[in-house]
């Protein structure tokens, strides 16, 4: 069956990949929105379904929580999924506790068991289990740091080796060696990396490094330099896997614009002992299994009971400003300044290039000045918000446009007043080409009516994630009541 590249095209940055007999796992960067630590399973590595969240919170710290701050392009970043003696380990760093984390599992599915790793922060880490027995991990930016650890991964290993094995020494480099992963194959060590070069193409690369011993000399040089004909944007970072019939592949990830960044399986091959990826692979022709996938993405009633796999939430949610009723999902509309720092904002991925979504909103319980609505959460968001005023409700587009949360909020537009409380909300998304719009409409029972003009999307590193459909309250404590969301895609 042929598939086209990216292989998701979604937000999953930071791939790594293992297979376990016939089966694949991968972990992808989760960042601000919990539960996370997300685990996909595959019996292809084209066809993916979540299996599970590793964890509900990192810590509970009060900005996870949104209170007096927040974590937006910190949290979970870069796992290193491994397995090793019928245990399955995730280990990342926390950007905003800057603690590095090890949860581990007989089950992949879970329950998954944390403990934090004494006193240390492996930026972009990955862990090898080598086959004498000893651990190691490697990390950093610029500088690759190899630091043996102790057996059960509680602490660096007294006495144990420690070194840089790699320096990057380019100047004016846009980012320098980082995103490592490590692995022994027949014998030799072998460093995967990701960095971007100030000239040439000036774009991501993937490099890889050998060695013959972790105390010997690693070589090496890029081994792909290819934007799959997509506006210079390059592939680069994640893990390598090799199947039961002895292929071997990359998930790495590319930035797409305001989608996020999207894996990218690139077929490989060893040539003298060393790697190598094919270039411009658009499409696969690849066997796949024909099995029934619980969907990544999707439609919900909102009502009893917990919200499907897929949704997130911004941050730690606060349990006491929502419910899942026979009406729908009932949100109270808890004080903040504006959707970024809105409580219990509901969300999932949006699956391009191109998607639509709709949801009924009754908003009969708002409070006045209470908001309530759908939105394009990132940066740049931009959301459709039912408002009750001192003489009914309107709705009005809130959104912004600068590059950073402290940057102002744009004053309200289309202020349109309606003569309802229930009303459906639509959005409709086009990341086609980097397009990257949203335009908003509604529906009071006459049909779709446009409400103002496209918004401009926009992936910027505040938040550091591609652009999500989501469900927001704020204001004074009114509640709103979400039900019959549907995903169009």
């Amino acid at each position: 069956m042929i598939f086209s590249n990216p292989v998701l095209y979604a937000d999953y940055p930071d791939p790594d990949v293992i297979r376990v007999g016939d089966t694949y796992y991968m972990v992808t960067t989760t960042m601000h929105m919990f539960p996370g630590g997300d685990i996909l399973v595959s019996k292809d590595l084209v066809r993916w379904e979540l299996l599970c969240h590793v964890f509900s919170v990192p810590d509970g710290t009060p900005r996870q929580r949104l209170d007096g701050g927040d974590i937006y392009g910190k949290g979970m970043w870069a796992g290193s999924l491994r397995y090793h003696n019928g245990v399955f380990y995730l280990l990342f760093v926390c950007n905003d506790t800057h603690k590095t984390y090890c949860f581990s599992a007989s089950d992949p599915s879970g329950p998954w068991e944390k403990h934090i790793i004494e006193g240390c922060f492996f930026h972009d880490c990955s862990v090898l289990f080598d086959d004498d027995g000893r651990v190691y991990i490697v990390s950093g930016n610029r500088e690759i740091h190899l630091t043996e650890m102790e057996p059960d991964l509680s602490r660096p290993k007294e006495g144990g080796l420690e070194r840089v094995i790699l320096r990057d020494r380019q100047e004016n480099m846009p980012l320098g060696f980082e995103g490592s992963h490590l692995y022994k194959i027949s014998g030799k060590y072998y460093l995967f990396l990701i960095h971007w070069a100030s000239d040439g193409t000036k774009r991501r690369t993937e490099a890889c490094w050998c060695a013959d011993s972790l105390t010997g000399e690693f070589t090496g040089r890029d081994i792909y330099d290819d934007d799959l004909g997509f506006f210079n944007m390059g592939v680069a970072q994640g893990g390598i896997v090799d199947t039961p019939d002895g292929r071997w592949f990359a998930i790495l990830f590319q930035d797409r614009g305001a989608c996020g960044r999207m894996p990218v399986l690139v077929p490989m091959v060893w040539e003298n002992g060393f790697p190598k990826l094919q270039p411009d692979v658009k499409t696969l022709d690849l066997p796949v299994c024909e099995d029934a996938l619980r969907p990544l993405y999707g439609s919900d009633t909102l009502r009893e009971g917990a919200p499907a796999d897929y949704w997130q939430w911004n941050h730690m949610p606060d349990t006491s400003g929502f419910a899942f009723t026979a009406r729908g999902y009932e949100l109270t509309a808890l004080p903040a300044p504006d959707l970024t720092h809105a409580k219990n904002t509901l969300t999932q991925r949006i699956f391009g290039p191109k998607a639509s979504f709709t949801v009924t909103l009754n908003a009969g319980g708002l409070k006045t000045g209470d908001r309530a609505g759908l939105c394009a959460l990132q940066g740049c968001f931009a959301a459709l918000l039912a408002e009750r005023t001192d003489s009914g409700f309107r709705l009005v587009l809130h959104s912004r446009e600068g590059a950073s949360v402290q940057a102002d909020v744009l004053p309200d537009k289309a202020l349109i007043p309606v003569n309802t409380s229930v009303l459906r909300l639509r959005a409709d998304f086009d990341f086609t080409d980097l397009k990257d719009t949203v335009r908003f409409l509604y529906d009071t029972g006459n049909g779709w009516q446009p409400a103002g003009d496209e918004h401009k999307l926009r992936y910027t590193l505040d938040h550091f994630m591609g652009a999500r459909i989501a469900l927001c309250a704020f204001g004074h404590g009114g509640k709103a009541v979400f039900s019959d969301f549907e995903y169009i895609h």
